[in-house]
């Protein structure tokens, strides 16, 4: 089912997410997301994937290790199958590393912390980071603005290395000054996120590349950029979101041009973008958002060429980690597969 089929489906993104992080407050919460369909997945290895597509015979694009998914496309596994049968499949895809939209996982059964820590090193998963809300108006939510402790200790617990919010920096509003005050809430959470030895960050939709309603000059992304210490809020590049933000953003409200590269915005300061999310899209001019969402490697964001500008800067091939991530795929574990020998298939150029 493509995202796209919704009224808004940066919208239903944000919301769908939210629920599901909203019954993450502690690994023997209730139901993640409740029953979902069955597991049909048809399993091939990594290797022997890769090795039926690759593509040249120069370095692997994909540095060695740093190949994680974000466990969100996989939520119906996880409700239904329980964490340890879906970090299986991932180790025989290939899979170096998880990142985490909830600490549950529904019917299959109450999870410790500990123990979800434990199953992950025993199929060789690095925890990389979590999504978890920014705000909530409910004072008890599981969110950065109301439970910053127990976020924080939740994910010291798994032994993240970052910890982060999907949510947009929205909470006041989107002019230049409600952005301002969001940062100051970012550089908050990153000066406690670093206190603890991890890095605070921030997963982008599309609407952060828009622009300021009292200032129509002005990209609210940038405005983020610029009043976020760099040091204490780091940025997780959600490269798809990004080239849709590309496609809807690059006229100003008043049609004047104003394009952008998402790359560029990593190349200038690849030290801001320690996390990346792979997700794919065929381009469709005709479609509001520019693309339709795929499996990576099915669509026309051209990963060998991101990927390779980013890990050729020099002392950045192995300071990134790249996750792959689909909102809604046809079927979760077919698309890690794919997705994981796809990417492991790309080559340098020679």
């Amino acid at each position: 089912m493509s995202r796209f089929s919704q009224p808004d489906p940066e919208l239903g993104h944000r919301l769908s997410r939210r629920g599901m992080l909203g019954v993450a407050a502690g690994a023997t919460a209730a139901a993640l997301l409740g029953a979902a369909a069955p597991a049909t997945a048809a399993p091939t290895t990594a290797t022997t994937a890769t090795a039926s597509g690759a593509k040249g015979r120069g370095r692997p694009v994909l540095p060695p290790g740093r190949l994680g998914i974000q466990l969100y496309s996989l939520r119906d596994k996880v409700s239904t199958l329980g964490f340890g049968p879906v970090f299986a499949e991932l180790e025989r895809y290939g899979y170096d590393e998880v990142e985490f939209a909830g600490y549950t996982q529904g019917s299959a059964g109450p999870i410790t912390l500990a123990q979800l820590k434990r199953l992950a090193r025993d199929h060789g998963l690095n925890p990389i980071g979590s999504h978890v809300g920014y705000y909530s108006d409910d004072p008890n939510a599981y969110t950065f603005a109301q439970n910053l402790t127990k976020v924080l200790d939740d994910a010291q617990a798994l032994g993240l290395r970052h910890i982060g919010t999907a949510s947009g920096p929205f909470r006041y509003g989107s002019t230049v000054d409600a952005w301002k005050r969001a940062a100051e809430d970012f550089n908050t959470y990153g000066a406690a996120a670093r206190a603890r030895g991890m890095k605070f960050y921030q997963h982008n939709h599309s609407e952060e590349f828009s622009f300021a309603t009292d200032n129509p000059k002005v990209r609210l992304y940038d405005v983020l950029l610029r009043e976020t210490d760099p040091d204490l809020v780091h940025l997780e590049m959600d490269i798809y979101w990004a080239y849709v933000g590309q496609f809807r953003f690059s006229q100003r409200p008043d049609g004047t041009p104003a394009p952008f590269e998402p790359l560029d915005y990593v190349l200038r300061r690849p030290d801001r973008y320690p996390l990346f999310h792979v997700k794919d899209g065929e381009s469709d001019p005709s479609n509001p958002y520019g693309y339709r969402m795929t499996d990576v490697g099915d669509g026309d964001i051209d990963y060998q060429r991101f990927i390779s500008a980013v890990t050729r800067l020099r002392g950045h091939r192995m300071a990134h980690h790249w996750q792959a991530e689909h909102d809604n795929p046809a079927e979760s574990f077919t698309f890690a597969r794919r997705s994981s020998a796809h990417l492991h298939s790309l080559r340098e150029k020679c």
